[in-house]
C-alpha cells in the first residue's frame, strides 16, 4: 500500500507500547492491554493485510519470543524459584523465619528497613532479588500491617537500582557488553557515582520510611486482613526451622553466582579461562541462573528429605505449585516480550537513535539530561532496560569518544539511570512484573502506587544531570540531588502533618 500511513523507523513504532501502557493504567487490566498493543503493532507490520495479522501476532510474535533461548531460560528460572518458595513454605521455613524475625523486628519501620537491607544484599540479579526478597519478607510485612503495594515498591526500588550500581551483577555484564572499543567494566565503575536515579531512589527509600511519608495512591492502600498461613501440610504442623529458609536462599545465591561465572568461562582451562570479574562480564545470565538455581533446588531436596522435614512426594508436589504461582508473571512476561519484538520490527531503535544523534552536536552539556529522558521514555514504552542500553550506550560512546571522556561516562550513566527509571514507570517492564509477583500484589496497583514516587525521583535526577553536564562533578551533582530530595520529603511530611 503506497499511501499506508505507517512508516518504519518513525514515531509510529512507539505507538503500540504507548497504547498498551495507557490501556493498562486506565482499565487496570494488564493482559488484554498488552495483547491490544501487540495486535496494533502486528497490524502496522502487515500494513493492514488482515490474513497476515495472525502470523505477525503468533508465529512471528509470541511463538518466536517464547522459543528464544534467553526468554526460555528466564521462564525456567522463574519456575525453579517458584518451586523453591513453595518448598520453603511447605517445610515451615518461612513461618519459622517470620516468628524468629518478629522477636527482633519490633516496628513497621524495622520491617521495611529489613526489606531494604535484604534487597541490597542480593545484588546479583534483579529477578532473583525480587522473588527472593518477596518470599522472605512478605509474611513479616503482612504481620506488621504493611500493604502489599508498599512491599512491592520496596522490592522494585532495591532490585534494579542495586543491580545497576553493583560491578558484580548480571546488569554490569550486560552494560559492559554494549561498550565497544572501551573497557566496558571500567566505564561501568566510573559511571556509578553519576547514576543519580539509582542512588536517589535508594536514598528516597530510607527517607520515606524514616520520615513516615506516603503520598499519592499509596496513602489509600491498606494491609491485608486476617491472613492465613500460605500453605498447610495436611493439617500437621511443619517440622521446619529457620534453617529451612536460610539454607535454600544461601544455596541459591552461591550456586547462581557459580552458574553465571561458569557460563562466562571461569572454570575453563587454557586461553579460554577468565578471571572472576571478566567471567561475570562475559556470562550468559539466563543460562547461569538456570544452572545455579537448579543445582540449589536439587541440593535443597536432598537436605530436606535427609532431615525428614519433607517426604520425597511432598517435595515433588512443590514443582506444580511453584509453576502455578508463576503463571501470571510468565503470561505477562510473554506478552511483554512479544510487544518488545513487535516494537523492534517497527524500527523503534532506529527512530530513537536518530533523535539522539540529531541533537548531539549543539547540546553537548545538556546531553546527559536529554539521554536520561529518552532512556526513561524508551524503557517505559518497550519495557526493557537492557534493550535501552543496547540502543543508547553505543550512541553515547560514539558521540563523546575521543573528545570528552567525562561527558561520555556521565552520558552512559544517564542511559543506565534512565533505563531503570523507565523500568519503574512501565507496567510492561519485566522487573516491575517480578516485583508484583514477589510481593503477591496486584500488578496494576503496584504500577499506580509506585508511579508518583518514581516520577518524583526522576525529576530530581533530571535536574541533577543538568548540573552534572555543566560541572562534570559527581560529588556536587549528587549532593545537589540529595538536598533537593530531602527538601521535597520534608515538605511532603509537613503537608501530611497538616492534613492529619
Amino acid at each position: 500500500m503506497e499511501n499506508w500511513i505507517f512508516q518504519a523507523g518513525t514515531f509510529w513504532a512507539l505507538v503500540p507500547p504507548i497504547v498498551a501502557i495507557l490501556l493498562a493504567l486506565i482499565t487496570k487490566e494488564v493482559y488484554s492491554s498488552l495483547f491490544v498493543g501487540v495486535a496494533i503493532g502486528a497490524f502496522f507490520i502487515c500494513k493492514g493485510d488482515f490474513p497476515a495479522l495472525l502470523d505477525a501476532v503468533f508465529k512471528d510474535g509470541m511463538i518466536k519470543q517464547l522459543s528464544d533461548s534467553w526468554n526460555i531460560g528466564i521462564i525456567l528460572f522463574l519456575v525453579i524459584l517458584g518451586t523453591m518458595v513453595a518448598l520453603m513454605t511447605k517445610a515451615g521455613g518461612s513461618a519459622a523465619f517470620g516468628n524468629w524475625a518478629l522477636k527482633r523486628i519490633k516496628t513497621s519501620v524495622g520491617a521495611q528497613l529489613a526489606t531494604i537491607f535484604l534487597g541490597i544484599l542480593i545484588f546479583i540479579d534483579d529477578y532473583f532479588n525480587c522473588l527472593t526478597v518477596g518470599s522472605v519478607m512478605r509474611p513479616i510485612t503482612d504481620k506488621f500491617g504493611i500493604p502489599r503495594e508498599k512491599l512491592a515498591y520496596l522490592i522494585d526500588s532495591t532490585a534494579a537500582p542495586i543491580c545497576i550500581i553493583a560491578p558484580i551483577s548480571s546488569w554490569a555484564a550486560a552494560v559492559s557488553g554494549f561498550v565497544e572499543g572501551e573497557d566496558g567494566l571500567g566505564l561501568f565503575v566510573k559511571a556509578i557515582p553519576y547514576n543519580f536515579y539509582a542512588l536517589l531512589t535508594i536514598a528516597a527509600l530510607f527517607g520515606i520510611i524514616l520520615l513516615k511519608v506516603d503520598f499519592g495512591p499509596m496513602k489509600q492502600c491498606t494491609a491485608m486482613k486476617d491472613l492465613e498461613e500460605e500453605v498447610r501440610t495436611n493439617g500437621t504442623k511443619p517440622k521446619g526451622t529457620v534453617f529451612d529458609l536460610v539454607f535454600p536462599i544461601c544455596a541459591l545465591i552461591v550456586l547462581s553466582t557459580v552458574g553465571m561465572i561458569y557460563t562466562g568461562g571461569f572454570f575453563s582451562s587454557g586461553e579460554a579461562h577468565k578471571g572472576f570479574v571478566d567471567a561475570f562480564a562475559a556470562c550468559d545470565a539466563s543460562v547461569g541462573l538456570v544452572l545455579g538455581s537448579f543445582a540449589a533446588l536439587i541440593l535443597t531436596f536432598i537436605v530436606m528429605i535427609s532431615r525428614r522435614v519433607l517426604k520425597f512426594g511432598e517435595c515433588m508436589s512443590c514443582l506444580p505449585d511453584g509453576f502455578k504461582a508463576m503463571v501470571p508473571a510468565i503470561l505477562i512476561l510473554s506478552l511483554a516480550w512479544t510487544l518488545k519484538g513487535v516494537t523492534d520490527t517497527l524500527g523503534a531503535k532506529e527512530f530513537v537513535a536518530g533523535v539522539v544523534q540529531g541533537g548531539a552536536a549543539s547540546l553537548m552539556s545538556m546531553m546527559p539530561a536529554i539521554i536520561f529522558v529518552i532512556a526513561a521514555l524508551l524503557a517505559c514504552a518497550t519495557g526493557t532496560s537492557w534493550g535501552t542500553f543496547g540502543i543508547l550506550i553505543p550512541i553515547a560512546v560514539s558521540v563523546f569518544q575521543g573528545s570528552d571522556n567525562t561527558l561520555m561516562v556521565i552520558s552512559i550513566s544517564a542511559c543506565m539511570a534512565g533505563a531503570v527509571c523507565g523500568d519503574h514507570l512501565s507496567p510492561i517492564s519485566d522487573t516491575t512484573i517480578m516485583a508484583s509477583a514477589g510481593a503477591k500484589c496486584n500488578h496494576i496497583k503496584h504500577v499506580r502506587t509506585q508511579l508518583p514516587y518514581a516520577v518524583s525521583v526522576a525529576v530530581i535526577s533530571f535536574i541533577s544531570y543538568i548540573v552534572a553536564g555543566f560541572t562534570k562533578s559527581a560529588i556536587a551533582s549528587l549532593f545537589f540531588g540529595l538536598v533537593v530530595l530531602l527538601a521535597a520529603l520534608m515538605l511532603l511530611k509537613k503537608k501530611q502533618a497538616k492534613a492529619n
